[in-house]
């Protein structure tokens, strides 16, 4: 007899899921012969009796087992024609160190504070880019930074303060999903919705994150949790999640649904009925495309399918994520799952209509990617893009060969127009640097140097690196598009990085905060300049009109505003190395426009010999750049000045 059927119907979920007086367990193996659920309630034995799963016509297996309660560690035991042994539960919701057993878990009873935050609109979002594990925590707040030791979820505590400081709307972690080896990117993860075991904090820690949380809390106005409330791997990233949200930050999950592995193991997804191994095309959840030293998902079937994105909808509901960023849904195109992008972001967006959807996509095309699905779009809401990131390093690139070196500002120009075929601005995650195109063991065909080092290859901290610099982050936060930002480049800092705590001389430099003065105050440049994007609505979600484009003075100037708000600004760049004094440029309107914001003044700040407009300047010139009017202005060498009109 096979294990109770009584507590089992068509709609029972996936995976182990208590219910009263035991567990239901469910699996999909289509050509298994055999499966049994086996784990420590019963001294991991098959039992016919009790643990023998009843197969469906689906492919399902499924059975009620008694008496199995929370935290009880358990596998399947699959016998197929090819072989016989344990698999974990691909939907288990925690993986226990270090044996990999999973772990039968309660419906989470964390207690959120969040009910009031709500997502920002997508022209609102400023999106910075981080990895749980280098995103170490401040030594001044007790964090742990020995070699050898992975950062943890909890560790990003001792930065929501500075992360809300900084002005950023939402944090985008690399992927947290359980992967095998010892430290990753994430980018090979095997168990999809348990979070990665090394980013949670051990037992003997946890009293510390807790009275950090609880001072995080009490400061909002919210109630304190306790050691009982985040034991686990699941909880400690719930409670992340929790206080971001209290401190108005949203969190958009990288999720990764074009292959998964690169290391899997004989319990994993890989040929899960344990059908004979050959060919990859018959290891149920893959095909035989490689890609990033994985499989591609076998996005023919439907139950593969509906694994991605009831894996989706989990992290939605169990984590309150606030959307997700779709890792190269350019392969996921190239290899037959349009169809299954459609189903995915229209799932998405039924289930949480507030939920944010980013797609990687490099495809030809990509306003296709950001149509609706029945428009025969993929239905995302957005995509990365790269026409500013190409743009901007390479005209910074040119400038530093020197003054007399010739520029193409026109590159920028482009750049800074909507993508063609897209209907709003907002549809590009717009970028100078990300996580995979700064990695210390990129193909160095694609690597590309951070901002500072680009400014000034010789010496990243000169005047050179620092105000270019400064330029570069100036067109990124006052252009179209949403602008994102990657751990450290709001404080200059110029290292490749990888995620290996064995190799602290690519680590986020934290300590140069206290120590370097050029990136304190570049910290300063680009938090207020975030503060100046997101108090001008024109800068948000304005049009924009690059009136004047001149490679001869090295100055581009570009009119962003709203209709109907009465709200106008003028940006005004430079990347000459000598101040231009009484320089005219066009102005949309005649009058008094308020110079609001000039990064010349960030340079050793306060800069004692800032060059630039005062107060403002007043515009009754002649026509100019296409522009009714024009005034006389003050351009620093190597700045960035923003014009406001008014009083």
């Amino acid at each position: 007899m096979p294990a109770d059927q009584t507590r089992v119907a068509p709609h029972t979920p996936m995976g182990a899921n208590l219910v009263a007086g035991g567990c239901t367990f469910r699996a999909w193996a289509p050509r298994a012969t055999a499966i049994y659920v086996s784990g420590s309630f019963n001294n991991w034995t098959k039992d016919d009796e009790t643990c023998r799963l009843e197969r469906d016509g689906h492919g399902y297996w499924a059975g009620f087992v008694p008496g199995v309660g929370e935290g009880v560690e358990y596998k399947f035991y699959v016998m197929g024609s090819g072989s016989r042994g344990y698999k974990r539960d691909p939907y288990a919701r925690q993986i226990a160190p270090p044996t990999w057993n999973c772990v039968v878990s309660a419906a989470s009873a964390y207690p959120w504070h969040d009910a009031g935050f709500h997502p920002p609109a997508y022209e609102e979002l400023i999106i910075y880019q981080l990895h749980i594990g280098t995103f170490y925590a401040a030594d001044a707040h007790g964090g742990d930074r020995r070699n050898g030791r992975v950062a943890k979820s909890l560790d990003v505590l001792d930065r929501v303060e500075y992360l809300a400081d900084l002005g950023v709307t939402a944090v985008q972690p690399l992927p947290i999903a359980e992967f095998p080896t010892a430290f990753s990117l994430g980018y090979n993860g095997v168990d999809y919705f348990s979070p990665e075991f090394d980013y949670a904090a051990p037992a003997m820690e946890l009293q510390r994150y807790v009275e950090r949380a609880n001072v995080l809390l009490a400061a909002r106005g919210q109630s304190s949790v306790s050691v009982t409330d985040i034991r686990g791997a699941d909880d400690q990233l719930r409670l992340l999640v929790d206080v971001l949200h209290v401190y108005g930050i949203a969190v958009i999950f990288d999720v990764v649904y074009n292959h998964a592995g690169g290391d899997f193991g004989d319990e994993s997804l890989y040929f899960f009925d344990r059908v004979s191994p050959g060919n990859n095309n018959d290891s149920l959840y893959f095909t035989d495309k490689g890609w990033a030293g994985g499989l591609v998902f076998a996005y023919w079937n439907a139950s593969v399918r509906q694994f991605l994105i009831d894996n989706a909808v989990a992290l939605m509901t169990e984590f309150h994520v606030d959307g997700f960023r779709y890792d190269e849904v350019s392969v996921i195109d190239r290899f037959g799952g349009w169809h299954f992008c459609q189903d995915l972001t229209n799932t998405v967006r039924t289930a949480k209509p507030s939920a944010i959807q980013i797609a990687e996509f490099w495809n030809p095309g990509p306003d296709s990617a950001v149509r609706p699905s029945g428009a025969g779009g993929a239905g995302f809401d957005m995509v990365w893009h790269d026409n500013m990131r190409d743009s901007v390093r390479s005209v910074i690139e040119q400038a530093a060969h020197g003054m007399c070196a010739p520029i193409n500002l026109e590159r920028i120009q482009a750049a800074l127009a909507p993508p063609a075929g897209f209907d709003r601005a907002w549809r590009a995650v717009q970028m100078l640097e990300n996580h995979d195109v700064l990695l210390t063991f990129h193909d160095p065909r694609d690597q590309k140097p951070r901002i500072a080092r680009i400014s000034d290859p010789s010496n990243p901290r000169s005047w050179y690196a620092r105000s270019r610099a400064r330029v570069a982050n100036g067109i990124l936060l006052t252009g179209p598009g949403v602008p994102m930002l990657f751990m450290g480049q709001e404080f200059l800092e110029d290292k490749f990085w990888n995620d290996s705590p064995n190799d602290p001389d690519h680590r986020i430099w934290w300590e140069g905060l206290g120590s370097d003065r050029a990136m304190s105050d570049h910290l300063r440049f680009t938090r207020e300049l975030i503060a100046l994007r997101r108090r001008l609505i024109a800068l948000q979600r304005g049009r924009i009109n690059v009136f004047h484009c001149h490679n001869p003075t090295r100055v581009l100037a570009f009119h962003r505003w709203m209709d109907g708000s009465g709200e106008d600004v003028v940006v005004v760049m430079s990347l000459a190395e000598n101040t231009q004094y009484g320089y005219r440029v066009g102005f949309p309107n005649g009058g008094t426009w308020r110079e609001v914001f000039n990064s010349d003044v960030y340079d050793n700040w306060v800069n004692p010999i800032v060059a630039g407009n005062g107060a403002g300047v007043f515009a009754d010139g002649p026509p100019m750049h296409g522009m009714p009017t024009s005034a006389e202005i003050v351009i620093p060498a190597n700045g960035l000045i923003v014009f406001v009109r008014g009083s």
